[in-house]
């Protein structure tokens, strides 16, 4: 009997003025669809383990993609100033809280100990059901259209909007690749050794 093929497939949501950002959003949440099966039955333990000081922890870069995501959409997306990002109001906790940039030689930040799965599936949940929220809005034109903005050090930057859609894409898939090589190395027993 001939096997039957496996369909590889992209979903892409309607409801969206603009047909490339609705297949940005599908490419987006099957990122996060495969990121939420990929850490199924992670322990609080495995969500803090840290493998040497100074070093993120799963935790960390999962509370850090939802915090960037929120940041992107607010910043450049609807064009708010940093100083108008809701973060508190949308994840319950601000944009310090995830520890990044991780100092030399620091523990993970005590807020995100002891959190399970289930806190930072929500933090992805809420961050992703903000940007759909905003993304719907934007038309084909909107992709086009640039922002000034200044970076933390005060340096200009002009931002597409088309760009902070692929940006988003690409940040999730970097740190994805991170909590991987992370839940590898846990079960591996790896660790880091450091000279004192």
């Amino acid at each position: 009997m001939p096997q039957v093929p496996e369909i590889q497939s992209l979903s892409v949501p309607t409801g969206y003025h603009s047909q490339e950002v609705a297949l940005f959003v599908g490419m987006l949440d099957d990122q996060l669809r495969l990121l939420t099966e990929d850490t199924r039955g992670l322990t609080v333990e495995q969500l803090a383990w840290q493998p040497a000081p100074g070093m993120n922890t799963i935790g960390m870069l999962l509370a850090h993609i939802a915090i960037v995501e929120v940041f992107w959409t607010s910043w450049t997306l609807e064009g708010l100033d940093r100083d108008k990002i809701r973060y508190r109001e949308l994840l319950g906790i601000v944009r310090e809280d995830d520890g990044m940039p991780m100092p030399e030689g620091a523990a993970p930040p005590a807020i995100l100990i002891g959190k399970d799965l289930a806190y930072f599936d929500g933090l992805l949940a809420r961050a992703r059901a903000h940007l759909r929220e905003v993304a719907m809005k934007l038309t084909d034109t909107d992709l086009t259209r640039r922002v000034d903005k200044l970076s933390l050090t005060g340096q200009k930057r002009i931002i597409e909007l088309r760009w902070t859609l692929y940006h988003l894409f690409e940040h999730f898939s970097g740190h994805y690749n991170q909590i991987l090589l992370l839940e590898h190395a846990h079960k591996a027993g790896l660790h880091v050794h450091t000279h004192s």
